[in-house]
């Protein structure tokens, strides 16, 4: 087995861009966003080309490093932008770092912001892999979301992606879910998966709703206005998807996740591998080994930040403090299908307690391994889809509270 090289020694090879404006802001969303009204453009909006001039600046200050394997530009609804500024983006990513052959170029797209001709003018430029922000095929329901776009624009541009990718234009796509929304029953899902499954999408994120501080789903969750599904409801909701998808042809390959074969976001599973990345724009977070750091997530503040660093290298971004490496690798990795190789992780950030890692893990986790919801298999922690998978949380917080209290505690393995 070989040892891999220490989180804090390795550069990052992908890189993901923020784009915060946005038609409107949806119901459930609490991201760094800037709604600019139903009819905006970014090509006529002074607001997309004072932030594109900061993203500009944010780009030329970072530190340098190898060329870039994958590119995610997200948002937001980078699809407001131009293909011209698009394009500038992409230019100056590689002045600054260089595209590795076969780079994997994504970009967030929404149904309401785009046409076909847009479509096939960014493609030309480079970039092969959309995310469609679908969210339902119900009208009703996306007006509850607050989404702008109709279920029948949404087929539209399911059409148009599946159509460029049977000539070869564009290699793969993915179509964005939400599960277990306000009142929706077993029948409704079928109903919703099986309009999404006749799309063809080579690639599936299923979202459960996550109701966050702040939001519009919040407000009306403590007026007890939201009816949500039980927890039983949605395990049976995740357990019909999984067996829908996989008779499918689809791999869970990870929590929210499903692909065919080939067409698994190379992107994501940075994220959950463990490896390093850079992230520009407002609110944008970086990882880098067991740190992960924030660029200021409001417009005012991110201008201020830039300022601040005149004619300097910028830092990465605000630390938002240091995550334990085993934690951190723990957490992501079990989002994954293939779960995680204790061993390896255990070479990688240092095990300084009596015992292997995957004998201890063994124990904590004893209850879920006999339920058969995890297995552990040779050193290697998984947990088992679909019931697996969606009891991800209550394993997670087992092995936190564990970790958090392990006595002796390894060095880097409290907070």
């Amino acid at each position: 087995m070989s040892v891999p090289l220490p989180l804090h020694r390795r550069l990052p090879r992908s890189l993901y861009l923020h784009i915060p404006f946005c038609h409107r802001r949806c119901f459930y969303c609490d991201f760094p966003v800037v709604p600019l009204g139903d009819h905006a453009s970014g090509a006529t909006s002074n607001s997309v080309a004072n932030y594109l001039a900061q993203l500009n600046l944010d780009l030329e200050a970072a530190a340098p490093g190898p060329p870039l394997s994958t590119v995610y530009i997200g948002g937001g609804t980078p699809s407001l932008l131009s293909v011209a500024q698009i394009g500038a983006l992409l230019e100056r990513l590689e002045q600054q770092w260089g595209l590795a052959p076969g780079v994997e170029i994504s970009l967030e797209i929404d149904p309401a912001s785009f046409d076909r001709p847009w479509l096939e003018a960014v493609l030309n430029l480079g970039i092969n892999r959309f995310s469609l922000g679908g969210q339902s095929f119900d009208d009703q329901v996306l007006h509850g979301l607050g989404r702008r776009h109709s279920a029948a624009q949404l087929r539209e541009a399911c059409a148009w992606l599946r159509q460029f990718q049977a000539a070869g234009q564009l290699n793969s796509w993915s179509l964005d879910l939400i599960l277990n929304l306000p009142g929706q029953t077993q029948q409704h899902w079928q109903q919703q998966l099986s309009a999404a499954l006749k799309e063809y999408p080579p690639h599936l994120s299923i979202y459960d709703l996550i109701v966050e501080p702040g939001t519009v789903f919040e407000w009306r969750q403590r007026r007890g206005e939201l009816p949500l599904p039980s927890q039983d409801a949605a395990a049976e909701h995740l357990d019909y998807t999984h067996q829908q998808l996989a008779a499918a042809g689809y791999g869970h390959y990870e929590i929210s996740n499903w692909a065919l074969p080939g067409h698994c976001s190379r992107h994501n599973r940075v994220y959950w591998s463990g490896a390093p990345w850079w992230a520009f724009g407002l609110g944008a977070t970086a990882g880098a080994g067991s740190e992960r750091l924030a660029r200021p997530r409001t417009r005012e503040a991110y201008g201020q930040w830039l300022l601040s660093y005149p004619g300097q290298q910028l830092p990465a971004g605000i630390a938002l403090g240091s995550i334990p490496p085993l934690e951190d690798l723990l957490l992501v990795g079990l989002r994954r299908r293939e779960g995680v190789d204790l061993a390896w992780l255990e070479a990688a950030v240092g095990w300084p307690v009596e015992g292997s890692l995957a004998a201890a893990i063994g124990q904590v986790l004893a209850p879920w391994l006999s339920d058969g919801l995890v297995q552990l298999n040779q050193a290697r922690l998984r947990l088992v889809p679909p019931a697996g998978f969606s009891l991800s949380n209550a394993v997670l917080r087992d092995l936190l509270a564990w970790l958090q209290g392990c006595n002796p505690a390894p060095e880097g393995l409290t907070k």
